[in-house]
């Protein structure tokens, strides 16, 4: 049968389908340029609506997706309208939304074909699909470059720890050459300066050493069940010279009664130190505040480190616990404090959380599980 043998209403309702079909055809276009942008893919989409309902003179369209608007047309002229939900991954995403600009007859649903609600709901569903996929491609990246950094942290742990195992000789070795040399008798006093620089020197380095060998995880801890409330008490004893010192006023707040963990002392110190030295560089030459506070729920205990400094944008905040990264001059930091301080928490399957506000300042918070009591034995 031709185009010609067809009664008027079966020439209309082919154009309807051609234009439907058309409709169709242009969004699976749109979909396969992946390198187009998901704003300018969802624009293209919503322009491909009006031409393919049945009125597209005074047809306009319109797509909300996650409260971003998209419109072809004057949309909010219409004084009919069709819409079909967007459900992306099960959840309810936004809206596809067609009306006309003045008052047609009414037909299937209102002035609407049932052709045409069947359309707007596949519109709305091949929608869904280009975002999932979007979405999956971009989770994808992200997971590749997670890899990524894990690789890198590997590679540089195995790196950090050969080379630590390397100086670890020949700096002790220099270090109790300057001990036994301050041990001599009638050395001059210009001698004796230059020998406690070397004697300074070799504690600084061999302490870089401790903590390329605590990122690299070749120090085991030794755990046991600890308070941390005393952790910071000893901890902030040394430094609480150094901070009014610089100006800085250091406060502390623990809660009382406070559960214990199981942890490594030492290396907890280690935490607490290299954050509040961190807070306190951070305050450059204004007077400013670190509050340490401790705190506990039913789970874990928490220790927070809040300071009033510089604090970090979001390009440095994505950085800091990156091996060597630091924004400090040259000879004022190793880029190390803060990739420690990450290792020991995760080591304590505890979790490290940071917040910070460019002039503003930065909140550390680390949280470690509590200590577990111990399991009652079945007397039967």
């Amino acid at each position: 049968m031709t185009e010609g043998q067809l009664s008027q209403s079966e020439k209309v309702a082919l154009r309807e389908r051609v234009k439907e079909l058309t409709c169709l055809y242009g969004i699976a276009q749109v979909a396969r340029q992946p390198d187009k942008p998901l704003q300018n893919i969802l624009q293209s989409i919503v322009e491909l609506l009006p031409p393919a309902w049945q009125y597209p003179k005074v047809a306009s369209a319109r797509l909300n997706l996650d409260g971003v608007c998209y419109t072809a047309g004057d949309f909010s002229a219409c004084c009919q309208k069709q819409s079909a939900e967007i459900f992306v991954n099960d959840a309810p995403k936004g809206l596809v939304e067609i009306g006309y600009t003045e008052n047609e007859p009414q037909l299937d649903e209102g002035p609407f074909l049932k052709e045409e609600r069947s359309l707007l709901n596949e519109i709305a569903r091949q929608i869904a699909l280009i975002v999932e996929h979007r979405q999956a491609e971009e989770d994808k990246i992200k997971l590749y470059g997670q890899l990524r950094h894990a690789d890198r942290l590997a590679t540089v742990g195995m790196l950090a720890a050969g080379v630590a195992h390397e100086l670890n000789e020949p700096v002790g070795n220099i270090l109790g050459f300057a001990q036994l040399a301050k041990k001599a008798e009638k050395i001059p006093a210009s001698v004796k300066k230059d020998i406690d620089k070397i004697e300074a020197a070799s504690l600084d380095a061999r302490d870089i050493i401790q903590k390329l060998l605590v990122f690299a995880r070749q120090v085991p801890p030794e755990k046991k069940s600890v308070n941390l409330n005393d952790i910071v008490k000893n901890g902030l004893y040394f430094l609480e010279a150094r901070c009014a010192k610089e100006g800085t006023e250091l406060v502390c707040v623990l809660s009382p009664n406070l559960p214990e963990v199981i942890a490594d002392p030492v290396q907890l110190n280690q935490v607490l130190v290299n954050l509040v030295v961190n807070a306190l560089q951070s305050m450059g030459q204004k007077a400013g505040k670190i509050m340490v506070q401790t705190k506990s729920n039913e789970q874990e205990v928490c220790l927070v480190v809040e300071d009033t400094g510089c604090g970090m944008s979001k390009e440095v905040l994505d950085e800091i616990f990156t091996p060597f990264f630091t924004t400090k001059d040259i000879g004022c930091g190793t880029g190390l404090g803060l990739p420690v301080v990450h290792g020991i928490v995760t080591g304590h399957n505890g979790v490290i959380n940071v917040e910070s506000k460019v002039g503003q300042g930065t909140r550390f918070e680390i949280h470690l599980p509590l200590k577990k009591p111990p399991k009652i034995k079945d007397a039967n």
